[in-house]
């Protein structure tokens, strides 16, 4: 018996997922390169790497890639929070502005423009940590590109350059802009996990990406993950490449352009700014292992981080009312598609899964990455999948959809 069928799944069925990335997106060059991790019931039932890691140099994709996982960076970051909210150190109901007492006196936009000045409301009730971890803080990007507010965090470059300025620069931008809209009143993607970064510093006392390397990534063996390629693994980075309007330039979805070379990469240099919401390199495998401790309830091969406690507070849908995204949220680009979508303590939660219109369970929860990156785990089948690839934005093609579709459909067993 293989190990996909010993844990439920069908092998035959599963290379379907190597046939379809290989003749969907491989072969016509939507997408660069591929890689699938499948982990059922304590095994590693199924994987695949496709593709070159850099088209450029006709470099093939090895199993050990580093890939930029942008904003599959969050639920890092939303674990670290969430250890010192263990440890007593901070509440989920505490004000931000207990540790960011610039913030105390933030306003809510009411009217105007960066250059002639903006009107402001108070809010209604202040900005708490539970707002951050699931994005209702009024806080923004500035590629929404959909409000005025939007266009002042791009004019001040606020968490747009992660070579320049540092968390402490980010933050004092921030206390001079205002909120989008008063806390908790809306769902919005936005910069929200990179002020958690800060505050894991501030409250920790101890540097962000220090704090990472020594509570998560040692502890896990993630030991290829960080937010600067070391010089001796340089060649191990895939190129990145981009399609339409997020990208370096704008071109069809049909032929990507290099967006960043991953000779001259930005990430070979030592960062001022690690970004909680975007920032990390990692790899198939590490991630993998972040998922699996997921999936464990907090823990893998005796290293606990979590309670499995308070990782299902964090995985429940934290959406005011028990909404979901399509009620709730304004933004014009997240990582998730919203229908029967809620949202926890840095994860999308599946909480209609009918509404998705795709296979999947009540209670899987999930992200990605700017660069198409994607996961999820289903704690009730007992399944994590990780999946890498590097092409932006990662709205260009449904293949998340498509995967999960490939994924669910190698079922043989069922745990409910």
């Amino acid at each position: 018996m293989s190990k996909a069928e010993s844990v439920g799944l069908s092998s035959e069925r599963l290379g379907r997922i190597e046939t379809f990335l290989q003749d969907r997106y491989i072969g016509p060059g939507r997408l660069p390169c591929a890689q699938v991790k499948v982990w059922r019931r304590g095994k590693l039932a199924w994987e695949t790497t496709l593709g070159l890691a850099d088209r450029e140099r006709g470099t093939a994709l090895e199993p050990d890639a580093l890939f930029r996982i942008y904003s599959m960076t969050k639920p890092i970051t939303s674990v670290a929070f969430m250890m010192l909210v263990e440890e007593g150190l901070v509440a989920l109901d505490d004000p931000v502005a207990r540790f960011i007492p610039e913030w105390a006196n933030l306003g809510v936009f009411a009217a105007g423009t960066e250059k002639a000045g903006f009107a402001t409301t108070p809010p209604a009730r202040p900005m708490l940590m539970v707002d951050l971890l699931r994005h209702t803080s009024g806080l923004t990007y500035g590629f929404q590109q959909r409000t005025n507010i939007d266009a002042a965090y791009r004019r001040q470059k606020v968490a747009e350059d992660l070579r320049l300025g540092t968390l402490q620069e980010f933050i004092d931008k921030l206390s001079h802009l205002p909120l989008e809209f008063s806390p908790g009143e809306a769902w919005n993607y936005s910069v929200s996990t990179d002020v958690l970064g800060y505050l894991v510093e501030v409250i920790s006392g101890k540097p962000f990406e220090l704090f990472l390397a020594e509570r998560i990534f040692q502890p896990l063996g993630m030991t290829d993950t960080g937010f600067t390629v070391p010089a001796d693994q340089a060649h191990r980075l895939t190129a990145c490449y981009a399609a339409g309007a997020m990208g370096s330039k704008t071109v069809r979805p049909g032929a990507p352009a290099l967006q960043d070379d991953p000779a001259k990469s930005p990430y070979l240099t030592p960062t001022r700014f690690p970004s909680g919401g975007g920032g990390l390199v990692s790899t198939a495998d590490d991630y993998l292992r972040f998922a699996r401790m997921l999936l464990n309830g907090g823990e893998l091969d005796g290293q606990r981080l979590l309670s499995p406690k308070t990782l299902q507070l964090m995985t429940a849908n934290h959406l005011p009312g028990g909404q979901d995204l399509t009620q709730m949220s304004r933004s014009l680009f997240s990582e998730a598609g919203y229908e029967g979508v809620g949202f926890g303590l840095g994860f999308g939660v599946t909480v209609e899964p009918a509404s998705t219109l795709i296979p999947g369970t009540a209670g899987e929860f999930f992200w990605g990455g700017a660069a198409s990156t994607f996961f999820w785990v289903d704690p009730v089948e007992d399944l994590a999948v990780v999946f890498m690839t590097q092409l932006l934005p990662s709205s260009t093609w449904p293949v998340r959809r498509e995967l999960r579709t490939l994924v669910y459909s190698a079922f043989t067993e069922s745990d409910w």
